[in-house]
């Protein structure tokens, strides 16, 4: 069998977003039957909340829609990592500048929103900012839906 496909999902803080779309992305991968395909993580460029768990908001809206959410604490990315992931999905732009300053590989680097255009938008507003969370669970599960479509087409599975 062909090595798994790495992704990692990247927001600022890995509270919110990136660990909501590591979730989602992993109920669906599950879904589909093809675990064995993938290796997901999520990571934020901040170091403020290491070893946290997602934001009350994410735990909540998760468990609402009855994805898994076991083991996932917050991580800062490391430098030396990012060359080792196929895809890097960032959440918005200001997460793309701050993997490009990292030295993260542009090819790699995708906006989560690419794969959902017909969310009509290209970021994922932080709901640490904005408190929409409903907001940010239709966005993440559009754009982690259109990821999957993309990279079962992309790589073959």
């Amino acid at each position: 069998m062909s090595k798994p496909v790495r992704v990692l999902f990247v927001c600022l803080g890995n509270i919110c977003r990136s660990p909501m779309a590591e979730a989602v992305f992993r109920h669906l991968v599950r879904e589909a039957g093809l675990e064995e395909r993938f290796e997901i993580d999520s990571a934020g460029l901040g170091g403020w909340h290491v070893g946290e768990p997602p934001h009350p908001g994410t735990r909540a809206k998760l468990e609402e829609k009855g994805i898994d959410q076991t083991g996932l604490r917050a991580r800062q990315v490391r430098r030396e990592e990012l060359g080792t992931w196929d895809y890097i999905i960032a959440m918005d732009e200001e997460n793309v500048a701050g993997l490009r300053r990292l030295g993260a590989p542009p090819d790699r680097v995708r906006l989560l929103l690419e794969f959902a255009p017909e969310t009509g938008m290209r970021e994922v507003p932080d709901p640490w900012y904005t408190g929409d969370f409903d907001e940010t669970w239709r966005l993440v599960e559009a754009g982690c839906r259109g990821l999957l479509n993309y990279l079962r087409q992309q790589e073959g599975i």
